[in-house]
């Protein structure tokens, strides 16, 4: 599978997550886990990779707080990152949308109707 397509759809969801309320690594994790009822399982190293490119991107913004009495660096969506978001939703559904007409789990519809 296409490594590109893996990575922007990790980021996405990421993306989506924190899009919610700031939320630290571990919780994004554990929500993208749940949210998908187990079929994306982020390892640790996968995932704060993305939240520093997404830093560098300027999509996220992150801060440190306490949780639980643990020191915690919380990331939030900024302003870019919440117009690239919308993007990538569109994008997704496009997607998902040919690719669905093309194995037939959808109807179909006219090309250019």
């Amino acid at each position: 599978m296409d490594t590109k397509l893996i990575t922007g759809t990790v980021e996405m969801l990421m993306l989506e997550v924190v899009s919610r309320q700031p939320t630290y690594g571990y919780e994004i994790l554990q929500k993208v886990l749940a949210d998908s009822n187990g079929r994306f399982d982020l390892k640790e190293g996968s995932l704060y990779p993305a939240l520093h490119r997404l830093e560098r991107q300027k999509l996220l913004e992150a801060s440190w707080g306490e949780h639980q009495g643990r020191r915690r660096k919380y990331y939030r969506l900024t302003p870019a990152g919440r117009k690239n978001l919308a993007a990538r939703r569109t994008e997704w559904q496009e997607f998902s949308a040919g690719v669905n007409g093309v194995l037939g789990l959808q109807p179909r519809v006219a090309f250019g109707a």
